[in-house]
């Protein structure tokens, strides 16, 4: 049996943040994309277990259910980071939902998402509305994961969202697929005992 070197102290530290929780100490406006394709800016002001309360720009005050959010950024980068986002039309024509069962979720491994973080590899997410997320894992947690994009600009996305997960050689990193590849134990990370 073997472990990943450094993954069981990575995730005491920063398993249980949240990015609901930083958006709130913030206190600046975020873009937020919800299902529907639905964006809006908004500043997050409490976080809470299923949803958030959040100040949206010419609204007012909204309760948000967070299974319905599947990325957000800080506002002042909207520009940036809206031409990068691409949609895969095939996936879109499947009309997805958010997935309330979180035993049916397209699901990706701590074991998979470490060594990649680690070897700052370029990923594809690829979203159960079609949205195309490509950048480097720098950062994950029980809920989500944040990407840097091309230029530094830092995305999170939330992981109830993700329908797919390639890395350049267009490998599968889903867990359905990872369980019988184990990807993780070629990591230079990976130690046997």
């Amino acid at each position: 049996m073997g472990y990943l070197k450094g993954l069981k102290e990575y995730i005491k530290a920063e398993y249980a943040k949240s990015v609901f929780d930083q958006a709130v100490a913030s206190q600046i406006p975020y873009e937020i994309h919800m299902h529907g394709f639905r964006i809006i800016k908004a500043r997050v002001i409490e976080n809470l277990v299923f949803d958030i309360r959040a100040d949206i720009e010419g609204q007012g005050e909204e309760i948000l259910s967070k299974i319905q959010i599947k990325f957000l950024y800080p506002a002042d980068q909207s520009e940036t980071v809206r031409p990068l986002i691409k949609i895969d039309k095939k996936v879109k024509a499947l009309g997805l939902e958010a997935i309330l069962d979180f035993r049916v979720r397209y699901y990706v491994k701590n074991k998979t998402l470490y060594p990649l973080m680690k070897d700052r590899e370029v990923l594809f997410f690829t979203l159960l509305e079609g949205d195309v997320l490509r950048g480097l894992v720098t950062d994950f947690t029980r809920f989500d994961l944040t990407l840097s994009f091309k230029g530094g600009i830092l995305v999170t996305l939330l992981r109830h969202a993700i329908y797919d997960l390639r890395n350049k050689q267009g490998d599968c990193l889903l867990r359905r697929v990872q369980e019988e590849k184990r990807d993780w134990e070629k990591s230079s990370l990976y130690v046997t005992e």
